[in-house]
């Protein structure tokens, strides 16, 4: 009699888990979509601060859910609180995005944008940490090597997103540039759509595919061990 307990204990967490990872899987584009017209459009207005508020909760949600599984491993634990911490300064900072939109010229609201979207690159790269513990933790050798190498990439771009995003804060800061520094500026400014494509659409589709394969992974282990 006392075999059905561990067993129920880890179906309710492997539940936990891909509902955790189903939330991560539609909360990251939803959010990203809400916050940039929570920032720049008109159309989300009439609402307040309860688009990007209700978004980045999902995302706070779907890490939580996580948190059931395999507790007792260290550096699987370490990965998921980074991640933990990031969601929950995402949620915070939320507001300012309509804030901002209402007042633009605020330097503070302006401020708070900015150190919301570093941090998202930031929970994003926690986020990417965390699907490769979990993958690692997962009996799936396919899973493994995917998640290490497109993980690997993910936060090489992810990197060299915030190492742009700093150098073109920095570059606004200086008053007189140099020749070769001004026309980096343009090239950043002219090209920054491009820019936002590789460095974070790529990676966002990336972990969205990720966090998929994973859930599928999970499911499969599951319903196919007991067929």
């Amino acid at each position: 009699m006392p075999e059905p307990a561990p067993n129920a204990e880890l179906l309710r967490s492997l539940g936990r888990l891909v509902r955790g990872l189903s939330a991560l899987f539609w909360g990251l584009p939803i959010t990203l979509v809400v916050c940039v017209h929570a920032a720049r459009a008109e159309s989300l207005k009439p609402y307040g601060v309860v688009p990007p508020l209700v978004t980045t909760a999902l995302l706070v949600f779907g890490v939580w859910q996580l948190g059931d599984f395999q507790k007792q491993e260290r550096v699987w634990r370490a990965a998921l609180d980074r991640a933990q911490v990031f969601s929950l300064i995402n949620l915070g900072l939320s507001p300012f995005l309509y804030w901002w939109n209402k007042i633009p010229h605020n330097s503070f609201f302006l401020a708070m944008v900015m150190l919301m979207a570093l941090s998202a690159l930031v929970f994003m790269g926690s986020l990417n940490l965390v699907v490769r513990r979990l993958g690692a933790m997962l009996p799936d050798e396919t899973l493994r090597l995917e998640t290490r190498q497109f993980t690997t990439l993910n936060l090489n771009l992810l990197l060299a997103a915030l190492l742009l995003a700093l150098l073109y804060l920095g570059l606004g800061r200086i008053q007189v540039l140099p020749f070769w520094l001004g026309m980096v500026g343009v090239v950043m400014e002219r090209g920054g759509m491009w820019f936002v494509i590789v460095l974070i659409l790529l990676p966002l589709a990336m972990t969205m595919a990720l966090l998929w394969k994973t859930k599928e992974v999970i499911l499969e282990s599951v319903f196919g061990a007991s067929r």
